[in-house]
């Protein structure tokens, strides 16, 4: 049972768990143990926590934009699936990152962004296998599970039963991307 979620975007963590995504951009939120904008790696298994708050559909690249959906929390949030950060890697400059667009789902204006915002902390990327639950968890949206965070301390009786869970890649697709990534992020 996991006890913890990584919030992301919705359409992020449809991607990750179709198998068309394995990555994450991570900067930090406003709420978080290392300090305001300090990403952490705090877990490394965790419940995709699905947010529609700042998701926009200029953000991501037109193959998946139109399956973005703006807006507000719903009032009760499904998990559909976990994650497990297999490596985490900060990336120093955009053209590591421009050498691995076609692995990744966001615009060069999304990278810009994440680049931009408090610019003496590092990118990070994440390597992230995604599986999904045998059986979906829809659990209510509590207080403390809203606002600008990466982690989401779960309630117990929302704890997200991960036995079973199907990776949504292969072993070998996965080693693949990660011997790429490897090869740009020295």
């Amino acid at each position: 049972m996991l006890d913890v979620a990584l919030k992301e975007w919705a359409v992020v963590c449809d991607l990750l768990l179709e198998g068309r995504l394995s990555l994450l951009l991570r900067k930090g939120g406003i709420h978080e143990s290392g300090g305001p904008g300090v990403f952490e790696l705090e877990h490394r298994r965790f419940a995709l926590f699905p947010s529609w708050a700042h998701q926009k559909p200029a953000m991501i690249k037109s193959d998946w934009c139109s399956v973005v959906e703006p807006g507000q929390e719903p009032r009760q949030i499904t998990f559909h699936g976990i994650g497990e950060a297999a490596r985490i890697w900060p990336v120093t400059g955009r053209s590591q990152i421009d050498v691995l667009d076609d692995i990744h789902c966001w615009t060069a204006e999304q990278v810009d962004m994440r680049f931009s915002y408090k610019p003496d902390r590092p990118l990070f990327l994440v390597a992230v296998r995604a599986s999904r639950l045998r059986v979906a968890k829809t659990v209510t949206n509590h207080a403390e599970y809203s606002g600008c965070r990466s982690w989401v301390p779960l309630r117990p009786g929302d704890h997200v039963d991960d036995a079973a869970a199907q990776p949504a890649v292969t072993d070998a697709e996965f080693d693949e991307m990660l011997t790429r990534i490897d090869a740009v992020i020295i």
